[in-house]
């Protein structure tokens, strides 16, 4: 279907820095669903979220307090954002703090995961979700700076997380990584970040492995299009607009829609499930 035959999803907007600030979308995201009720499933956990202040991480922020859940939500520099998640967080009851830095340097990681272990008083659950991406048409396009840049945030911050998070995490501990559609199906103009997202299912299948014995599950969430701050931040107006019409389900999802993937895969409810992925992606059928 050509895309001028595509519906208007979203309203044509865009923002000139990523990986973009929730507070300028129209409409806004979806943080959390009326119908969704908790049932204490992470009840007294202590939780970190990279990338917490928006999107997909500012709804499974919400979702972990709904359930029982302290937070650390580590994110760049959306310092707005990150205390409109806090302020959310804190309405349900639950504890959270905000760690600003860049994943993609492993000092800052180390810190920020002491930082958390101490104010929350341990770690259950570490949720790597942190992504940024960068169009480009051509390979020719994709220097040598904006390669590393989106492999550092997108898969070495993963690894820097769990290496620095491992020693405090116990028998019973989950981690889930988002990962992406792009991983499965490929994106023409996303090589580089598809490239990580593809990387990100190796990660999780072979940490799965690795750390199996110690009794911790690694598990990953794939999701297809979803209104988040890295669309508009991403992509001219014009794409925006139809964003997401080329689903199965005609629309793009909301962060609300992603966010019990994460609850699942970090609750008990999945505790005979390790090395595995969950696709959020609005009926898109892929090989996992």
């Amino acid at each position: 279907m050509g895309e001028q035959k595509q519906k208007q999803t979203k309203p044509a907007q865009s923002q000139d820095r990523q990986p973009g600030r929730e507070y300028e979308m129209h409409p806004r995201p979806q943080v959390k669903r009326a119908e969704y009720r908790a049932a204490g499933k992470l009840k007294g956990k202590r939780a970190i979220i990279t990338g917490g202040d928006s999107g997909i991480g500012r709804a499974t922020a919400v979702a972990f307090a709904k359930e029982g859940a302290d937070l650390a939500i580590i994110y760049l520099n959306e310092h707005k954002d990150a205390e409109e998640t806090k302020k959310l967080v804190e309405a349900e009851g639950r504890k959270c703090i905000t760690i600003p830095g860049d994943i993609g340097r492993e000092e800052f990681c180390r810190n920020a995961v002491e930082q958390a272990v101490k104010e929350l008083g341990g770690l259950d659950i570490l949720i790597n979700n942190a992504a940024e991406q960068h169009p480009q048409k051509n390979i020719e396009n994709i220097t040598e700076e904006q390669l590393e840049r989106t492999f550092r945030t997108n898969i070495f911050g993963q690894f820097f997380m769990v290496k620095h998070a491992l020693k405090h995490l116990k028998e019973g501990a989950a981690i889930v990584n988002t990962t992406s559609v792009t991983a499965y199906r490929g994106s023409g103009g996303l090589l580089d970040y598809a490239s990580t997202k593809g990387a990100i299912v190796a990660f999780t299948r072979s940490l799965s492995e690795n750390l199996i014995d110690k009794g911790i599950r690694v598990n990953g969430v794939a999701p297809g299009p979803i209104w988040t701050p890295l669309i508009p931040a991403t992509f001219p107006p014009d794409k925006v607009k139809t964003f997401g019409a080329d689903v199965p389900m005609k629309r793009p999802g909301e962060p609300s829609e992603v966010a019990p993937c994460f609850v699942f895969l970090a609750s008990d409810d999945a505790s005979y499930m390790s090395g595995q992925i969950l696709h959020p992606n609005g009926g898109e059928a892929v090989e996992s």
